[in-house]
């Protein structure tokens, strides 16, 4: 099965937040950094339901974990 392709945009209309380019910039510029020992669906910013969505794409390697894994290095620089 050939996997998606995902922008940062989509990702986070999945999420429910704002997903126009100067407000996810926003965002990570106000969460990060994120600590390193912190995996990113366990940050305290994220709702329950988004920590779900966030954990099993990237657990399982799913359709959105390639865009989810760089949302997690933007938040770690």
């Amino acid at each position: 099965m050939e996997k998606s392709f995902h922008r940062f945009t989509e990702l986070f209309k999945q999420l429910g937040l704002a997903s126009d380019p100067q407000e996810i910039e926003a965002f990570i510029l106000q969460h990060a950094p994120l600590h390193e020992s912190i995996p990113l669906y366990d940050a305290p910013f994220w709702s329950p339901s988004q920590a779900r969505f966030l954990r099993e794409e990237v657990l399982l390697d799913a359709d959105w974990a390639e865009i989810v894994d760089q949302l997690n290095k933007d938040l770690r620089q």
